[in-house]
């Protein structure tokens, strides 16, 4: 999918369903980039591995991580409802593989619970940094983060302030 689609039928309903403040330009920048890094905004499952979602969520990983999490509980548990997903890990996890709105607030809620502020639009290092802390990708490719980034300004492109 490209990342304007992605963006239309993913993302922006995820964003509706979650607070107001957890929707910004920096959202949607490290959203569409770690969709593009981990999945290519194509693979819902993971090719060779066990994650599901563009965003690629493993269930004892970041999808235990969000439903637990003081600061994501409450709104996975809600985005849960609102897709008549059981909020468990099993259930959660099986979802993702099929609703892309889904895994993109638990991909939000995922990022709403570091402790860091979101890095602003254009930080490629910070931004690489935050999706490493988060993510905790096994095999992290650091040259091929710069090219998702910059795909993800190109969606972006006349709508982040100078």
């Amino acid at each position: 999918m490209l990342p304007s689609e992605i963006r239309a039928v993913a993302i922006a309903p995820a964003l509706a369903l979650l607070p107001a403040r957890m929707n910004s330009p920096k959202a949607e920048a490290m959203l569409l980039a770690i969709g593009l890094q981990e999945s290519g905004l194509a693979h819902r499952r993971q090719v060779g591995g066990p994650a599901r979602g563009l965003w690629q969520f493993e269930q004892g990983g970041g999808v235990r991580g969000v439903l637990l999490h003081p600061l994501s509980r409450q709104h996975a548990l809600a985005a849960c409802e609102a897709h008549n997903v059981k909020p468990s890990a099993a259930a959660v996890y099986a979802a993702l593989e099929h609703d892309d709105i889904l895994a993109a607030a638990f991909a939000r809620l995922l990022l709403w619970a570091d402790p860091a502020p979101l890095p602003a639009v254009g930080e490629v290092a910070k931004s690489w940094d935050l999706y490493v802390r988060t993510w905790r990708p096994g095999k992290p490719h650091r040259n091929r983060w710069d090219v998702c980034y910059a795909q993800a300004m190109d969606a972006l492109a006349g709508e982040v302030p100078a």
